[in-house]
């Protein structure tokens, strides 16, 4: 766990994304999935936008996929991010479902060594007692 104070915005979660920072909590990477169709669902919501039920249930999900698309961030959005200028924000296509993307720091990479379809896994980051972050790695 980080040690020191984290001066980060921390997410707030709601009714619909708790389970989903519960996961990232104990190293589980959890999605919606619908009961009524089985689609898979990122970000949560309280009803499946393909059949439009309120019935679902959190699933684990493999952590595995690949960089869709990145950014380099040259300029901090806020005076605590100030110290890690330049970093990455990737939208990762998970290999399952792939259905599913989430947006992520990249870490354990340099920035220019980012490329579109680079396999990557979740890793995560207790930063606070209370919040644990999903980060992505490369992976070989």
């Amino acid at each position: 766990m980080n040690t020191s104070i984290y001066e980060k915005p921390l997410p707030q979660p709601d009714p619909d994304s708790q389970m989903f920072w519960d996961g990232c909590k104990e190293h589980k990477l959890l999605v919606q999935q619908c009961k009524g169709c089985g689609t898979h669902r990122f970000p949560p919501d309280s009803m499946c936008y393909i059949c439009q039920s309120r019935d679902y249930e959190w699933v684990a999900v493999e952590g595995r996929g690949v960089i869709y698309s990145w950014i380099i961030v040259h300029y901090s959005p806020h005076r605590a991010f100030s110290r890690d200028v330049p970093y990455a924000v990737a939208y990762v296509e998970l290999n399952t479902p792939k259905t599913i993307r989430m947006c992520g720091n990249i870490v354990n990479c340099k920035n220019e060594d980012i490329s579109a379809g680079m396999p990557v896994e979740v890793v995560f980051d207790d930063v606070t007692p209370e919040v644990t972050l999903p980060r992505w790695k490369p992976t070989k």
